[in-house]
C-alpha cells in the first residue's frame, strides 16, 4: 500500500490512553440500570441483557493472561478513527496473552453473514494505525437482526474460535449488536456482543457517551472548507453560498461549524421543528437577512443547512411519518407503477392535511420522501438538494420583494453539499486517542465477562490521563419507536439540546453574524504545534462540559 509523507509521520503517533487503561485494569461496577423509556417492553425484549450495572475501570494490581480470540466489524457509514479503535483492541487483545488472534469481518455486518473475514496481524495492521476511512476491512450497511443470520454468524465465530465480537457501528449498529448479545446469551452460546459508539452526526451520544468517534474530525474538516469558502465570498464579495452539511436525524454539525466559522445564518432543525416553522417562514427569514445585508452594500453571504432539515419541518414530518405507514403496507402496490399513477396513488391515500403538503412540494422532492428508502426504512434526505430548493425559493421571494421596491439587491447563489468530504479524514489527536482508548475499553469489557455492553471513555475534555474509561449496558440507551410501520426497539438518537450552551451561544451571537460580517478562518487539523491547536476539543463539546 502506497503512503503519503503525512501518512508515514503520523504512522509514528502513539495514541494517548487514560491512566486506567495504560496497566493492569480491576472493574467497578456500579448500580443496576434501566432503559431510557419504555422499561416493560424494553425488559421482555431483552431478559438476559437488561438491567446490567455501569462499568469503570479503575488501575489494578495485576493483569490476568487471558486466552480469547476477538472479531471485529465495521459498520455503516465511514467515521475518521475507526482504524484507531481496531488498533486498540489489537494490542489490548495481544497484551492479554500473545497468543490471541484478531478477525475482521469484511464490508461490515454482512462479512459475518458470509463468512468473509482476514486475520488481523501487526503487518497487516501497521499501515493503517491513526488513519481515516474504515479500508482496512471495508464497512456495509447489512441489518443484523435475523435468526438465520445469527446462526450463520456463530458457525464462522465457533471455527475461528472467537469469544467475542466488537461491532463499531452507529445507534442502529449497535442496537442490532444488543439484539445480537441477546439472542446469543438467551442460547447460551458463550459469545459476547461488545458495541462502540461512531458516528459523524453526533446523534449518538447521552450522560454517558460525551460525543460519537469521528465527530471532532469531521467537524473540523467541513469548518476548514466552510472557512476557506467564507474568505472566498468575502473576496469575491457577489456570492450567497448555501452550504448542506451531513446530520440527517440532528443539527450536531451544523452547530458545531457554525460555532467555528460563524456564518451570516445557520439553520438547527430541531428549532424550526420546536417553533413549528413552515418552508415559507424559513425562506422568509434568509430572504430578510440577503435584503438586510444587500441594503448595507454587502450582496453576498455564508447559510449551513443540516441535511435532515427537511424531515424536521413539521408538515413535512408528519407526511413523512404517513408516507413511512403507506410505503410499509402499500409499497408493493405502487412501486412499479409509472410517475403519475404513482403519485396518483399516494395523493387517493393520503390524509387531506398531508395531501396538501405534498402537492406544494416539487416533484423530485415529493418523489424521494414518497419512494426511496435506505436500508433502515429512513428518507435518503442527502440526496435531496435541500440548499438549491431553498436558494431557488429565497430568489423567488426577493423577487416578488423587487417588484414591491422592498428590495434593490443582487441576488447570486452558489451551493455545496459536504458529505463525503469529511467521513474518511485523517483522525485529528482528540479522535485518534479517543479510539484507540475505545478498542481499549472494548477489550477489557470481554475480559471481563461483558456482553450487551458499549465501550465508553468519558471526562473527555481533561488530558487523557484524567479520561475514565469503562461500559454502558446497551439497553440503557433504547426506547420504542416506530420504524417501518411498526414499534422497536432502538437506541434513542440525541438531538441539539435546544437549552444547551451550544445552541444558546449560536443564538446570543445570531444577529450581530447575519447583519455582520464575521467569519472566522480556523484552518486544517494541526497535528503539530502547540497544545492549544492540535490537541482542542470541539466547541460543541467544551461547552456542554463546562
Amino acid at each position: 500500500m502506497k503512503t503519503s509523507a503525512l501518512q508515514v509521520e503520523r504512522a509514528a503517533y502513539q495514541p494517548k490512553l487514560p491512566k486506567a487503561l495504560q496497566g493492569a485494569v480491576k472493574v467497578q461496577e456500579g448500580a443496576p440500570t434501566q432503559s431510557v423509556d419504555d422499561q416493560e417492553e424494553i425488559q421482555k425484549l431483552f431478559p438476559h441483557t437488561y438491567g446490567m450495572p455501569l462499568v469503570e475501570f479503575v488501575p489494578g494490581e495485576h493483569t490476568e493472561s487471558k486466552r480469547l480470540n476477538v472479531g471485529v466489524i465495521l459498520s455503516g457509514g465511514q467515521a475518521p478513527g475507526g482504524h484507531n479503535v481496531i488498533s486498540g483492541l489489537f494490542d489490548a487483545v495481544k497484551k492479554l496473552n500473545p497468543e490471541n488472534q484478531l478477525y475482521g469481518f469484511l464490508m461490515g455486518p454482512g462479512g459475518l453473514v458470509e463468512h468473509h473475514y482476514v486475520e488481523i496481524t501487526k503487518d497487516f495492521l501497521d499501515p493503517y494505525r491513526n488513519t481515516g476511512g474504515f479500508d482496512m476491512i471495508g464497512s456495509g450497511r447489512t441489518k443484523l437482526e435475523k435468526e438465520e443470520q445469527f446462526e450463520k454468524g456463530l458457525e464462522i465465530l465457533k471455527k475461528l474460535d472467537i469469544k467475542a465480537l466488537v461491532i463499531i457501528g452507529g445507534d442502529d449498529s449497535n442496537t442490532n449488536a444488543c439484539v445480537l448479545a441477546e439472542y446469543y446469551a438467551a442460547k447460551e452460546y458463550g459469545i459476547q456482543v461488545i458495541g462502540c459508539p461512531k458516528t459523524i452526526d453526533g446523534d449518538l451520544k447521552n450522560e454517558q457517551i460525551e460525543t460519537s468517534f469521528g465527530f471532532d474530525t469531521a467537524t473540523k474538516t467541513y469548518a476548514e472548507l466552510i472557512g476557506n469558502i467564507e474568505r472566498d465570498c468575502n473576496s469575491a464579495r457577489k456570492y450567497w453560498h448555501f452550504i448542506k452539511v451531513m446530520g440527517r436525524s440532528a443539527s450536531h454539525i451544523a452547530l458545531e461549524c457554525a460555532l467555528q466559522t460563524q456564518p451570516n445564518i445557520c439553520l438547527i432543525s430541531e428549532e424550526i421543528q420546536e417553533k413549528d416553522q413552515t418552508l415559507n417562514e424559513i425562506v422568509e427569514n434568509i430572504a430578510s437577512v440577503v435584503a438586510h445585508r444587500a441594503h448595507e452594500g454587502n450582496n453576498f453571504g455564508v447559510v449551513v443547512i443540516p441535511e435532515g432539515l427537511i424531515e424536521f419541518i413539521p408538515a413535512i414530518g408528519r407526511l413523512i411519518g404517513e408516507l413511512n405507514d403507506l410505503l410499509a403496507a402499500h409499497g408493493a402496490d405502487y412501486k412499479d407503477l409509472d410517475k403519475d399513477a404513482q403519485r396518483k396513488y399516494i395523493l387517493e391515500h393520503l390524509s387531506e392535511a398531508n395531501r396538501s403538503t405534498f402537492e406544494t412540494l416539487p416533484e423530485d422532492v415529493a418523489r424521494q420522501l414518497s419512494l426511496d428508502r435506505d436500508p433502515h426504512g429512513n428518507v435518503q434526505v442527502s440526496l435531496i438538494e435541500t440548499e438549491k430548493l431553498l436558494s431557488n425559493m429565497v430568489a423567488a421571494k426577493l423577487e416578488q420583494w423587487k417588484k414591491e421596491k422592498k428590495y434593490d439587491g443582487k441576488f447570486s447563489p452558489l451551493h455545496h453539499f459536504f458529505g463525503y468530504e469529511g467521513r474518511c479524514a485523517a483522525p485529528s489527536n482528540f479522535d485518534a486517542d479517543y479510539c484507540y482508548a475505545l478498542g481499549t475499553s472494548a477489550v477489557q469489557l470481554i475480559a471481563n465477562g461483558k456482553t450487551g455492553y458499549m465501550a465508553i471513555v468519558k471526562n473527555t475534555t481533561s488530558c487523557t490521563d484524567e479520561w475514565k474509561a469503562g461500559g454502558v449496558p446497551i439497553t440503557m440507551m433504547m426506547n420504542m419507536e416506530r420504524r417501518n410501520g411498526e414499534m422497536k426497539p432502538v437506541i434513542r438518537k440525541a438531538l441539539v439540546d435546544l437549552n444547551g450552551k451550544p445552541f444558546k451561544t449560536l443564538v446570543e451571537h445570531r444577529e450581530e453574524w447575519a447583519k455582520k460580517t464575521c467569519y472566522i478562518y480556523p484552518g486544517p487539523i494541526q497535528y503539530w504545534g502547540p497544545s492549544k491547536v492540535c490537541d482542542q476539543t470541539t466547541k460543541t463539546l467544551s461547552l456542554e462540559r463546562e
